[in-house]
């Protein structure tokens, strides 16, 4: 069993993770105030000191506690600790992420140092966003001097702020101005914050200062004590947990190639400048999370010369990454991604076949014919990771023993890729799940989404389709938008079985293609493009022969969106609309389909 303990940004963030496994887990705020939706976790409310703490892990099994509270928590971080340490269980801190030090920041050791500093620099106008909970530690400066605090607008922090004497007309509420406008109006000689995070929203804070020419004095949060293992995203949350609680999950996540290969790239570069490389390489992910993947090997090529600089002495270097994908079934587990690092006389970052990767031949992919089958993510994946450590030109050759065996088990052939597999993933994580668990979690947030009053219920296929959809419908609350992955035909099912009154689908036109074929599961393991029944559909719409030729070149069915002539483009793709209604109709009559291409444009 797993406590979480903190209702801020990071606690929810938790929340979303733990809520994934489908296990029991406890959520533990100091207030009732902050609202979250635990579909499978128990919220208790009300502070614990050590004792109670103790106590509470006991009595219900705790193994893992997962301290997500606010970084300026201090008594509670600490008794956290000793509640871990006396009860001989793990710490994971789901820490922030900060911004580089501005040399502009008069940095605080505590409040006391602040009111210090303040007092030193004649400072007698001061906007305060430090919050409520600091009016207390900040009178001896506010007692005589114009000052401001910005606090929520509730009536618990109200009543904090008349029982510390503070004026209510020198309160600003964080809901009804920025820091922009406050300083416009209020016109301080300087702010003061916290080292909050980005989370937090520390920047914006010294931003809206340093536009405004006033300095900014920040306390610096508290350390955090020994032995918590931080993370600062919801992968590396979720690894730990595995780690930690084995079964918690039922399936283990993995690392895509994608990811595989920049860890072995950026370790063959780091050997390649003579920087040390251990038995793990941290690597930045799409989403600004940083986890480390383990290498299997990492050496220099070339002869070396007696007495040069490492950097000097070789002509490439080459690391391995063994790829882990988890429990998800994935054809390249346990193989060997190898990538081997050479300088190049020509400026930015180049990657090379090798071994085992594929060879684009046809267009389609968004990749240049004739390079190797890197994908997008993977390649901007490589390149950010490299240009930390080295700003000059790089030949990248990524290489998979085995891969061109691997490929005819694959849909490389159909796409035109050729002599191997591709390096894939979008956001560097395998998230590995059974049918009938991620069906059971469509089911879980329809049931959410009728119970926070939502009147209409928009399905769609992932992170994309869905943030078009937001746009086209800005009112709805945020559990109206359920993510349906390949499974139409379930969710549908869900939806008429909850009897919920108006549903609408949007679909990407790769995913319509097959669906209305009367595919309701459109995963590719299950189902490919037919470019004959697209044909087909082309001919019953009345297109011309263009369309056909058009249809026969595909390598993806996106292309069709610039690859069918104007008039035929207008008789197919309300044709293909057509035929998806057909189809869901006999799961979900009534239901609303909106077709959108690459550029979220709706076709309905």
């Amino acid at each position: 069993m797993i406590l979480i303990l903190g209702g801020t940004t990071e606690g929810r963030l938790a929340v979303r993770v733990a809520d994934a496994a489908g296990s029991p887990y406890w959520y533990s705020t100091r207030g009732d105030l902050q609202q979250v939706e635990c579909r499978n976790g128990t919220h208790i409310t009300g502070a614990m000191d050590e004792a109670a703490m103790a106590s509470f892990c006991s009595e219900n099994g705790i193994r893992l506690l997962i301290d997500a509270a606010h970084p300026f928590a201090a008594e509670l971080h600490r008794t956290v600790a000793s509640v871990a340490e006396s009860l001989d269980f793990p710490v994971v801190r789901v820490e922030r992420t900060y911004s580089g030090e501005e040399a502009s920041i008069r940095w605080c050791e505590d409040y006391e140092d602040a009111v210090r500093q303040l007092e030193a620099d004649g400072i007698a106008r001061l906007l305060a966003l430090t919050g409520v909970q600091t009016i207390g530690k900040l009178r001896s400066y506010w007692s005589h001097h114009d000052c401001w605090f910005r606090i929520l607008r509730r009536d618990e922090s109200l009543e904090k702020a008349r029982q510390q004497g503070f004026l209510e007309d020198r309160l600003v509420y964080f809901e009804e101005e920025d820091e922009t406008s406050l300083i416009s109006r209020l016109k301080p000689q300087a702010i003061l914050t916290k080292e909050s995070g980005d989370s937090g929203g520390f920047a914006g804070k010294v931003a809206a200062a340093v536009a405004a020419g006033i300095p900014v004095y920040a306390v610096r949060r508290p350390a955090l004590p020994s032995g918590f293992e931080l993370v600062t995203g919801e992968h590396g949350l979720r690894k730990a947990i595995e780690r930690l609680v084995p079964g918690f999950f039922p399936l283990r996540s993995g690392f895509t190639t994608g990811a595989c290969a920049t860890a072995a790239s950026k370790a063959a570069l780091m050997a390649l400048l003579g920087q040390q490389v251990g038995e793990t390489v941290d690597v930045l992910f799409p989403d600004g999370e940083r986890l480390s993947l383990p290498i299997s090997s990492c050496c220099l090529n070339g002869c070396p010369d007696a007495g040069s600089p490492p950097v000097l002495q070789a002509e490439s270097a080459t690391a391995t990454v063994v790829k882990d994908a988890g429990d998800d079934p994935d054809i390249t587990n346990g193989r060997t991604i190898v990538a081997t690092v050479a300088f190049s006389d020509e400026p930015g970052i180049h990657f090379l076949q090798g071994e085992g990767v594929g060879r684009v031949t046809l267009p389609g992919l968004g990749l240049p014919i004739g390079g190797p089958a890197i994908n997008r993510v993977p390649r901007q994946m490589m390149e950010s990771n490299l240009s930390d450590l080295y700003d000059g030109g790089l030949d990248v050759t990524i290489s998979v023993p085995g891969g061109r065996e691997l490929a005819q088990r694959t849909f490389n052939p159909k796409l035109g890729v050729v002599d191997g597999i591709s390096i894939i993933g979008t956001s560097g994580i395998v998230r590995p799940f059974s049918n009938e668990a991620f069906v059971d979690a469509i089911r879980r947030e329809v049931e959410v989404a009728i119970a926070v009053g939502a009147p209409r219920l928009v399905i769609n296929s992932g992170a994309k389709s869905e943030a078009f959809l937001k746009a086209r419908f800005p009112g709805l609350p945020p559990q109206a938008f359920v993510h349906y992955g390949n499974f139409i035909g379930e969710t549908l099912k869900i939806a008429a079985d909850l009897h919920v009154p108006q549903v609408t689908m949007g679909i990407m036109l790769g995913k319509a293609v097959k669906l209305a074929e009367g595919h309701l599961d459109t995963h590719s393991k299950s189902v490919v493009m037919n470019r004959d029944f697209l044909k087909e559909v082309a001919a019953s719409a009345g297109c011309s022969p263009a369309a056909a030729g058009a249809i026969d070149r595909l390598a993806l069915a996106r292309e069709l969106w610039k690859g069918l002539p104007a008039d035929d483009a207008r008789r197919f793709f309300p044709a293909v609309l057509a035929r998806c209604h057909a189809v869901c109709d006999n799961v979900y009559p009534s239901l609303t389909i909106l077709l959108l291409d690459e550029d979220g444009n709706v076709f309905e």
